[in-house]
């Protein structure tokens, strides 16, 4: 497996060539740009260097003095496995790769760091590296641009529209082709680099796994508790419910009290009766008619000695 290769001030560069670098259309650069042990620079503006400038100075000779370590220590690395001259297509997890002689990327390259942000891929080119029209470098799985190096013992072309992802470290020149964008560097040792309305983005890298949030599992994993929590509603009702059932085992109880009760009650009821004659029919039994006629003949009787009374008055 690969180490990372460090480029010492040669990474704060997104463009820095041998003799010349020139420029057509709106390039925009983030990094910085410059030239060593050339001076000439053609072509900014219209293009845009988000960083310094270095033309022949001593800042840009120390620089190209970093990018011949850099590039020594990719090229004395141990290889992992060897390609053919077709990189396109594939799937390659870290590790140091080596064509014995020129190769290219038609379609995809997908680098998959298989959730490691420290992965590191380093590429080791025998002759010219070619990026074909409409070709991209994908990342997967935490795979990052500045863990990709591109070691390149002659030239590197990168085709019109292509999307090249890595810091491209080449011993002559470096061509990229209108409207290309590149998420790395163009580098080269002694030759010339040649822009056309391109696109460079330098990128830190991160030290932990952008799985995590992924700002994209953390976020699934809330709504998953979510209606955990929304179980407690759930629980609620449920509560009610055995609320609910108080009433329940109320009414279950009323029932048997009412069941028994008519003998405590009845005797309310019998006490009123009593006044109009009803107890015979509750109680008394056979002798209760009897009674009944008796208290009949006593009623009759007051009512006569009444109505007596009022004559002897008139």
């Amino acid at each position: 497996m690969g180490t990372t290769v460090g480029l010492g001030t040669a990474g704060s560069y997104s463009v820095l060539g041998g003799e010349t670098v020139t420029n057509t259309g709106p390039t925009e650069l983030s990094g910085d740009l410059g030239v060593a042990p050339g001076t000439e620079i053609v072509g900014f503006p219209p293009g845009d260097v988000g960083g310094a400038t270095h033309a022949g100075d001593a800042e840009a000779g120390q620089a190209k003095s970093d990018l011949t370590t850099a590039y020594n220590n990719a090229a004395g690395q141990a290889s992992d496995e060897s390609v053919g001259a077709e990189l396109g297509g594939r799937t390659l997890t870290p590790g140091v790769y080596t064509a014995s002689s020129a190769t290219q990327i038609t379609g995809t390259l997908t680098l998959d760091a298989q959730g490691d942000p420290g992965a590191v891929f380093i590429f080791q080119v025998g002759s010219d590296l070619t990026a074909a029209s409409n070709s991209q470098v994908l990342l997967l799985n935490d795979a990052q641009s500045c863990h990709v190096f591109w070691q390149v013992s002659r030239s590197a072309t990168i085709g019109t529209s292509a999307d090249f992802v890595g810091t491209i470290m080449a011993l002559t020149s470096i061509t990229v082709d209108s409207g290309a964008d590149v998420q790395g560097r163009a580098l080269a040792r002694n030759g010339a680099v040649t822009l056309d309305n391109n696109r460079f983005t330098n990128v830190t890298c991160a030290t932990t796994s952008t799985s995590s949030p992924t700002p994209t599992d953390t976020a699934t994993s809330s709504p998953t508790s979510s209606p955990t929590s929304t179980g407690s509603p759930t629980a609620s009702p449920t509560q009610s419910d055995t609320s609910t059932a108080s009433p329940t085992t109320s009414d279950s109880a009323s029932p048997t009290s009412s069941a028994s009760s008519p003998t405590a009650v009845v005797p309310v009821e019998t006490s009123e009766a009593a006044a109009v004659g009803d107890l015979a029919f509750t109680g008394g039994g056979p002798s209760g008619p009897l009674i009944v006629v008796g208290l009949a003949a006593s009623l009759l009787g007051v009512a006569l000695v009444v109505a007596a009374r009022r004559r002897r008055v008139s």
